[in-house]
């Protein structure tokens, strides 16, 4: 059984948050919070998260930001939050339930199934079975984008944008969490550039740390194809945001990808293995 902490990021869900569906979401197999962060909402959301909470303090918890932080703060600091706990993988999961509660068991009986995969990353494929319900518009400008996000990245993932992600709970989470995010709209895409800093510091870091236990991104990361998804009305994405999210993707390139970036990502040192030999070259950057 995987103990799993979900992050839903609330600002002005009120009338949105389907109260319950999270309130009749059970799975036998996996023992699932849910973490719900009010990103200083100015309506009634905070009324509506605090009598899920009472309803179930066991399975709901509420963490509530001061003012309004925007969608990757209110993650981030959720993220923090959930790892301080007992959860054996955390995630995120959009308010509008576009992907239904019902499919993290899946998330996390692939995690599960492979002590490799550090994130599973849901994926909006249109394919015969499937009911994915998006509009023609949302998925054409998605599919432009998506394709540069993987140029940018070097990484061949189809959809970096899906509202619903999954991570192994440890110290490689924690690093990609720690900073604040230096983008808003594709913090998504920034977390996989982390993620290549990460694996590469580790391949590359110092004798200190140990041999790397991080493998290729590719190895790690895992696109699930939704069984469901569908376009929820009241979305906060609007048609504008699409040309923001090129402006932060060049951002992203800068501050982690380009050659002699300097975007700081990096595991928590370890104490040397007294196995190892301390006359063991270090390996060649």
């Amino acid at each position: 059984m995987t103990t799993c902490t979900i992050v839903i990021p609330c600002y002005n869900e009120s009338a949105r948050l389907d109260v319950e569906a999270f309130r009749r979401f059970v799975t036998p197999v996996h023992r699932v919070r849910f973490l719900l962060v009010d990103d200083g909402s100015t309506d009634d959301t905070a009324t509506v998260l605090d009598g899920l909470r009472a309803s179930d303090p066991a399975r709901f918890a509420v963490h509530s930001l001061s003012r309004n932080r925007g969608k990757a703060e209110a993650v981030r600091q959720g993220i923090l939050r959930a790892l301080q706990g007992d959860a054996d993988a955390v995630g995120f999961w959009d308010a509008d339930l576009a992907t239904p509660l019902e499919a993290i068991p899946e998330f996390c009986d692939r995690l599960a199934a492979n002590p490799a995969l550090r994130m599973v990353f849901g994926a909006r494929v249109k394919l015969l079975g499937r009911h994915v319900e998006r509009s023609a518009v949302r998925h054409y400008l998605g599919r432009v984008f998506a394709t540069a996000a993987s140029t940018v990245l070097g990484l061949p993932i189809y959809d970096t944008q899906c509202g619903a992600k999954l991570f192994r709970a440890g110290d490689e989470t924690r690093a990609l969490f720690t900073q604040p995010f230096r983008t808003n709209w594709i913090f998504d895409v920034e977390i996989l550039a982390r993620f290549r800093r990460l694996c590469r510091s580790a391949e590359l870091g110092p004798l200190e740390l140990g041999p790397p236990e991080l493998g290729p991104p590719e190895q790690a990361i895992y696109e699930l194809p939704l069984s469901r998804w569908r376009d929820v009305a009241g979305s906060k994405v609007k048609p504008h945001d699409f040309f923001k999210a090129f402006f932060e993707l060049g951002t992203i390139y800068w501050t982690y990808l380009r050659r002699g970036a300097k975007g700081d990502v990096c595991l928590p040192s370890r104490p040397r293995r007294e196995a190892e030999s301390p006359e063991r070259p270090r390996r060649a950057a």
